[in-house]
């Protein structure tokens, strides 16, 4: 088998050609507009705004700094300032038949706010002209009247009670509303005492005609409560009369005014009616207030007042409503209350609206997770989704089974487009969970991580540098940073045929390459203020890796760099803090031994080997049986650990390692140490690609150039990953100057080959292999303990 030679420096970076480059800085270029690579989430936004069937709401799926809420909030604003949707303006009046239930109403845009600035100039007019009318001397005349006829009825009966008294020497006298009578001697009325002096006989004559009188008097006034019912309605008539001439001349125009604006005259007419019933309470001057005006005003305005709720008078286009904080109240309205004489209050001016009321007729963007962080809120949403209205209510009292007096406003009908915004786990939770959202949510918007590097999108790029640049209010950049930040980008997506589409970090970056540049006092930014920025991040953020590398050089983590040994090899793992990874080596160790138990992962065994790792370890035995047991039974006791690990283990990345590490351990021989490996096999010996590349080869290339390079030493890696490589330049550099070598393999007998230097041997015909061969070691060894096993 032909040697296998080390990766070459070119293969390792891919650098972007100025000539792809045509300016001298971004500032002769034109600004970006759009979005960056992202075609198929500009297509579904598309079709999920202009579908306006019900369920057709979107959920933008994607990764944070990607830049996927200014996506669909630069998307939709831009979609609705061209709509045009006649929009309406809600708002609440009182119910005047029950004022727990408040009665919504709906107006073209901008004419609610003029209805309440008419209804306030009516009610001020009412508490205006209402006293007038009742102070008017006309009113006057017709009440004194009315009070006249009742009181002439009254005293007529009773003149003729007197006069028949007088007759019989009696006198009538009224006193506190009573009236009573009284024996008169001499023109005088008599006391008790006098009275009582009087003969017998004549005492019980004047009882006698007493009564008489009394009986006569009874029978005059009997008509007496019919008088004063009359009497009461005759006023009640003319204070109606009064108040309607009074209230009439202000209704009316206001009738005339919205007479197209539907249920509006309906309720005006139910206005007129209730001021004229109330016109009492209005126009009256209640002696217990302190301020009788001010009292009568509050009363008006809390009874026929407007409750705005909406207006969309001065809304261009569609509304795109952002709700931050999607709580049940942000987002449904509330009902709020004022405290009276230690009492809760309400009254339907105190109703308040939520994002969904300002979005109605337009578009409502949430972000998922802070929306299911939320009780009660996503089950509210999706029953105003379906039943397309607007309920406030209070939600608490559904589930604890306490309800308190308060209002139950008619709802709103519904008609909004919904955004949710959130990553791919919570888009496929919800779908998993929720058994509607599929139903509801039927757009999906795939926010892309990453663009194709072509010299099309490099060019897109450096204009989109320019424009963030310019939004951010920092310096041009010259040829060379954009060229830098491109190969950066590459990095970030973890391949050298693709851009990364995160503009959050992309605009960090730039941002702090901008620091360095004031820093040194420069005009421009350039590709050494973009390397000052990197060089800048890695170290706030590299304690932990530092620390690492430390226990590594005073030797408390074990890793060898130069030598050889049998059963042990440098793996290489990926430590993922925050948003900070790093790689770093680890010690892998496998022992065999004569016995049945077959292949013990010691992390499984302990339970911090994480199912993907174990699915690696168990490859291996398949893997050994498949290549080497075809005609003998594979027996085996082997256990394989990953040393000094004491937090939990997953990926398969370290399979390939293992499985040299228990191939060297079966045949007993060495591994060269001055290498690292990493990449994940298969059953059939083919080396996959892992995650995490550069990290891994940077994490052990500075051990080794911190303890000296050799120019022996080197990684492995699968053929599969040299796509993604993007080496930082010191590694390259070394690579350059034949101090540090780069292998990628296809297969585990090429990793044998670079790992133990010796030839992995081929397959013969009959299925033996080449002498001298590794293989043919592993085959007489297994043989050799399948035997002693037998006997």
């Amino acid at each position: 088998m032909e040697k296998l030679k080390p990766l070459a420096p070119e293969a390792l970076y891919r650098t972007c050609e100025a000539d792809l480059l045509p300016f001298r800085t971004t500032e002769t270029l034109e600004p970006f507009s759009g979005f960056f690579g992202q075609e198929r989430a500009i297509e579904a936004m598309e079709f999920g705004v202009g579908m306006r069937r019900p369920g057709y709401n979107l959920f933008v799926m994607g990764n944070p700094h990607t830049g996927r809420f200014s996506f669909a909030m630069e998307s939709l604003r831009s979609v609705a300032k061209k709509e045009r949707n006649r929009l309406k303006d809600w708002c609440y009046l009182n119910n005047l038949s029950d004022s727990r239930y408040p009665q919504v109403m709906e107006f073209p845009a901008g004419k609610a706010g003029l209805f309440r600035k008419d209804m306030g100039r009516m009610i001020e007019a009412a508490l205006t002209e209402l006293p007038a009318a009742f102070e008017n001397p006309g009113y006057q005349r017709q009440k004194g009247r009315i009070e006249r006829d009742f009181n002439r009825r009254y005293d007529q009966a009773i003149e003729e009670v007197e006069r028949q008294a007088r007759e019989h020497s009696i006198a009538l006298f009224r006193e506190s509303g009573s009236i009573g009578f009284m024996p008169v001697a001499e023109g005088q009325a008599m006391d008790e005492a006098a009275f009582s002096l009087l003969p017998e006989e004549e005492r019980e004559t004047f009882s006698r005609v007493i009564s008489q009188l009394e009986d006569c008097l009874n029978d005059s006034l009997t008509e007496l409560p019919k008088w004063r019912r009359e009497a009461a309605e005759q006023m009640r008539r003319l204070d109606r009369e009064t108040a309607l001439h009074a209230v009439a001349p202000l209704i009316q125009p206001l009738k005339e005014k919205y007479a197209n604006v539907s249920g509006v005259p309906e309720y005006l007419t139910r206005l007129e009616i209730s001021l004229v019933r109330n016109s009492g309470e209005i126009a009256g001057d209640d002696k217990v207030l302190e301020s009788p005006e001010a009292a009568r005003k509050v009363y008006m305005e809390d009874t026929y007042g407007v409750n705005l709720l909406v207006d969309n008078g001065k809304t261009k286009g569609a509304p795109v409503i952002h709700e931050s904080h999607p709580n049940y109240e942000n987002l449904f309205g509330r009902i709020e209350y004022n405290s009276d004489m230690g009492a809760m209050v309400t009254n339907f001016t105190l109703i308040r609206p939520g994002a969904l009321h300002r979005a109605n007729g337009g578009y409502l963007v949430l972000e998922a997770e802070k929306l299911l962080e939320q009780p009660y809120v996503y089950g509210a949403l999706k029953r105003a989704l379906k039943a397309h209205e607007i309920r406030i209510e209070n939600p608490v009292s559904e589930y604890t089974g306490i309800s308190t007096i308060t209002l139950s406003p008619q709802p709103i009908p519904l008609k909004v487009k919904v955004v949710l915004i959130g990553g791919r786990d919570m888009y496929y939770l919800l779908q998993e969970m929720d058994q509607d959202f599929e139903k509801m949510f039927r757009v999906v918007v795939d926010f892309d991580e990453d663009v194709e590097r072509k010299p099309s999108t490099i060019r897109n790029y450096a204009r989109l540098l320019k424009t963030l640049a310019d939004e951010e209010g920092l310096a041009p950049l010259t040829r060379r940073a954009v060229a830098r930040l491109v190969e950066q980008s590459s990095r970030l997506a973890a391949d050298q045929e693709l851009l990364s589409a995160h503009i959050g970090e992309l605009v960090d970056l730039l941002c702090e390459a901008d620091y360095k540049r004031i820093k040194t006092g420069d005009e421009l930014i350039n590709d050494k203020h973009v390397e000052m920025a990197l060089t800048a991040k890695e170290k706030r953020t590299g304690r932990l890796s530092q620390k690492i590398l430390d226990s590594i050089m005073n030797q408390t983590v074990l890793i060898d760099t130069q030598g050889e040994a049998v059963g042990k090899s440098n793996g290489l793992t990926v430590l993922q803090v925050g948003d900070v990874s790093f790689g770093t080596p680890a010690r892998i160790t496998a022992t065999v031994h004569p016995g049945n138990r077959g292949i013990i992962d010691i992390e499984r065994e302990v339970a911090l080997g994480q199912p993907i790792h174990s699915k690696g370890v168990l490859i291996l035995s398949g893997y050994l049986g498949h290549k080497y047991a075809q005609d003998f039974p594979l027996t085996l006791s082997a256990s394989i650990a990953l040393e000094q690990s004491y937090g939990y283990v997953d990926g398969d990345s370290a399979s390939l390692a293992e499985i040299c590490t228990l191939i060297s351990a079966l045949t007993h021989i060495p591994i060269l140490q001055q290498y690292a490996v990493t990449g994940s096999i298969n059953q059939y010996g083919e080396v996959q690609a892992i995650g995490g590349v550069n990290e891994k080869i940077e994490g052990f290339f500075k051990l080794c150039e911190t303890r000296g390079l050799t120019g022996q030493q080197g990684a492995v890696i699968p053929r599969a990953n040299v796509r993604n490589l993007m080496l930082k330049k010191e590694v390259t550099d070394a690579v350059e100057a034949g101090q540090f070598h780069i292998f990628a393999v296809e297969t585990v007998d090429q990793c044998l080959e670079v790992l133990m230097g010796r030839g992995a041997g081929k397959a013969k015909a009959d299925g033996s292999f080449t002498q001298r061969s590794v293989n043919h070691a592993v085959t007489k060894r297994l043989r050799e303990i399948a035997a002693a096993k037998a006997s």
